[in-house]
């Protein structure tokens, strides 16, 4: 992961445990996360449907702006469910060195 990238996500983390029981009137952060889990999941779906179509369509440029409304929202939800990065982190660490289709095949429901 570039630095860049990983620099601008640690803001963006900070940025929106900030807004948690803002104003949600001046706040769309505050907005989204005083909706709960339920508004959280149903924007972070949408954004990853846009983000998927703007895959297919092939235009970088919005694939890259879709990609970005996707991490935002992604972070939003994290946040709404009390989930943080380093929980995701250990779950990836721990299938680091696993094939997807072993991984997969292990989890509960297989």
């Amino acid at each position: 992961m570039s630095e860049r990238f990983a620099e601008v996500v640690a803001r963006l983390e900070a940025t929106i445990a900030s807004r948690k029981g803002a104003d949600p009137q001046s706040s769309y952060t505050a907005k989204l996360l005083g909706g709960g889990p339920d508004v959280t999941a149903k924007k972070f779906g949408e954004e990853a449907i846009e983000t998927a179509l703007a895959a297919v369509k092939g235009d970088a440029d919005h694939v890259a702006a879709e990609s970005a409304d996707l991490i935002y929202h992604w972070l939003v939800l994290l946040s709404s469910v009390n989930v943080g990065l380093d929980a995701v982190a250990a779950k990836l660490e721990a299938r680091e060195g696993t094939s997807g289709i072993a991984e997969k095949a292990g989890r509960k429901g297989g």
